[in-house]
């Protein structure tokens, strides 16, 4: 079973209101030793890796910043995780990173320069998270977009990017490029350097690249998102996928279509590791678990529910009528910017028939767990079989932990559900880990810290090599 822990930069993880409750400690997301405790915690409890959410935008209501966004710390404010991860890294020697950046703002150059260096600091224990962007009407205005891109387009857009990105780091350099011999006075062959062209549709690039190759060389990849257009992206590009379930059924279903699709595409199916969000609440018995979980409750609202939504989508629920259909009420709305933000956070409430829950128990859903995944709750033994019995019936390959009360939540878990998973040969010890497991592409199971065969990066490195 795979475990990291989801994380943001900010007050507050998974679009509901927790920070000012005295079991939260996130008001020190802007101090380093408070994620330096973090990391510490989950390498020494064997997590595989520390997942960063992240994205420049916020929640909007007509073009604006809702006071209650601000008043309640509603995925707004924010700093870059990027920064944090080398802190981080000289803290620990086995634990991974991953975080999100977005294809829809930067070039790939500049994000493939970032990773590769991220790749060398942390001794290759780097993933990205590849996302096409969210709360998509801010950061258009942030960035001086006059519109914002179309859902589908985006994916179109993030598919030349992370192409690109991998021409530069598997195609410009060649095994042994790097010389470094200060005797012979050669720091790199250029026999073994290559130009890399690209004109595509989107992008443009021709030149070097001045990264030398790293420990994995490309970042482990990791993609989010359960619409159509991202589940082809994920089955043709991604390692490891995470998901968000409603129910276990749904979450088997998108599964099973991202293994299929991976098969389709010549890669095995298997290679893709398949990770579901959870929110695990555990106490030494039940009834304290349960006590936990109900001060979490008591703080969530309509309006947080509501302002949490807006910052995915772009739509109010408040302002649609409640006894409706969600899909119906987003219709009648005739907003032609609903559908191109956040479609997963659309189409994740959708029943087995295709059709959707009233308005009112969308609120209801959100109000309960905001934007998270799968709610579990209990003393160790009930965690345990809870967490197994998600696996046997969905498939997945193990849980990404989203704490209500961060960092506690995190200490709890690995107090009390760490050893029980061990006992039932759930989690390895990190001491029974084949010697030189060393980068975050083998810690999640691959045979090399290289991309397999299979991948299209690993085509796209053989294509060029062939074509010299």
């Amino acid at each position: 079973m795979h475990l990291g822990v989801f994380e943001v930069a900010a007050p507050q993880v998974g679009g509901t209101l927790s920070w000012s409750h005295p079991w939260s400690g996130s008001a020190h997301h802007r101090e380093i030793d408070h994620w330096i405790g973090v990391a510490r915690l989950l390498e020494d409890a064997g997590f595989d890796f520390l997942f960063f959410a992240d994205g420049y935008g916020y929640p909007t209501v007509d073009g604006d910043l809702p006071a209650a966004a601000a008043r309640g710390g509603l995925n707004f404010s924010g700093l870059d995780p990027m920064l944090l991860i080398p802190a981080l890294a000289h803290a620990t020697s086995r634990l991974g990173f991953v975080v999100t950046s977005s294809t829809g703002v930067d070039h790939p150059v500049a994000m493939a320069r970032r990773f590769g260096t991220l790749d060398h600091l942390t001794g290759g224990r780097v993933g990205w998270n590849v996302v096409t962007g969210a709360s998509q009407d801010a950061v258009a205005a942030l960035f001086g977009h006059r519109e914002m891109t179309p859902h589908d387009v985006r994916y179109e857009i993030a598919r030349e990017h992370v192409e690109l990105c991998l021409k530069l780091w598997e195609s410009c350099w060649e095994d042994g490029a790097l010389v470094e011999d200060a005797r012979a006075g050669m720091f790199a062959d250029p026999e073994r350097l290559h130009r890399v062209e690209h004109a595509g549709t989107h992008f443009r690039s021709s030149g070097y690249f001045t990264v030398p190759p790293s420990p994995q060389r490309t970042p482990v990849l990791f993609q989010a998102g359960t619409s159509t257009a991202g589940r082809e992206f994920a089955a043709s590009t991604a390692e490891c996928v995470f998901l968000q379930g409603t129910t276990p059924a749904h979450a088997a279903a998108n599964v099973a279509d991202i293994r299929a699709r991976a098969a389709a595409h010549g890669r095995d199916p298997r290679s893709v590791k398949v990770l579901v969000g959870a929110t695990v609440t555990v106490g030494a018995t039940s009834d304290l678990a349960r006590e936990r979980r109900a001060e979490f409750e008591r703080m969530q609202t309509d309006e947080v529910a509501s302002v949490i939504y807006a910052g995915n989508t772009g739509v109010d629920l408040l302002a649609l009528p409640q006894d409706v259909p969600l899909d119906e009420a987003l219709a009648r709305a005739a907003d032609p910017r609903i559908g191109q933000m956040g479609q997963s956070n659309i189409d994740r409430f959708r029943r087995p028939d295709g059709s959707t829950p009233l308005v009112r128990e969308v609120l209801a859903e959100l109000r309960g767990r905001g934007t998270r995944g799968f709610t579990v709750v209990g003393d160790p033994g009930q965690v345990a079989d809870q967490l197994e019995e998600l696996v046997e019936t969905t498939d997945v390959d193990g849980f990404l932990l989203e704490a209500i009360f961060s960092p506690g939540d995190h200490e709890l878990f690995c107090e009390l559900v760490v050893p029980e998973l061990r006992r039932r040969g759930r989690l390895a010890h990190d001491e029974d880990r084949p010697s030189g497991s060393g980068t975050l592409r083998e810690r999640l199971g691959a045979t090399s810290p290289r991309l397999a065969a299979d991948h299209p990066g690993a085509a796209v490195a053989a294509g060029l090599a062939a074509a010299r």
